[in-house]
């Protein structure tokens, strides 16, 4: 099962996001869940990367099944704009993903704590 995890800070801004595991819905190479959310997470840091000119401290697994993003902490107001933006909509898709394939991915959020979230 692949696992996202997003954290918002107690303003409810995304600070950072973990994707972990494999969905295992298929074999590797037809995966279509594993290579829905890759491509949500990875669109979604290159538009920040190419959009914003911030630099997260991004960290990958060695053979996939994991990316944890995580974003400066002293962003300007419209920088933080964009990419709180960049970053719901990545949200939203993961979610639209675990709707009709909730047996194969899982998303959650949290506060920077690690700690559930009602947003």
């Amino acid at each position: 099962m692949i696992n996202a995890k997003v954290y918002r800070s107690k303003e409810g801004l995304i600070r950072s996001f973990i994707l972990s595991g494999h969905a295992e819905f298929a074999e590797h190479g037809k995966d279509l869940v594993c290579a829905g959310a890759s491509a949500v997470t990875f669109g979604a840091v290159n538009a920040v990367l190419s959009l914003t000119e911030i630099e997260p401290l991004i960290e990958q697994g060695g053979e996939g099944g994991y990316l944890r993003v995580k974003l400066p902490s002293d962003l300007d107001k419209s920088i933080s704009d964009k990419v709180q933006l960049l970053l719901e909509g990545m949200l939203v898709s993961l979610q639209t993903i675990e709707r009709d394939y909730e047996q194969y991915i899982s998303v959650s959020i949290l506060n920077e704590a690690g700690g559930e979230t009602s947003c």
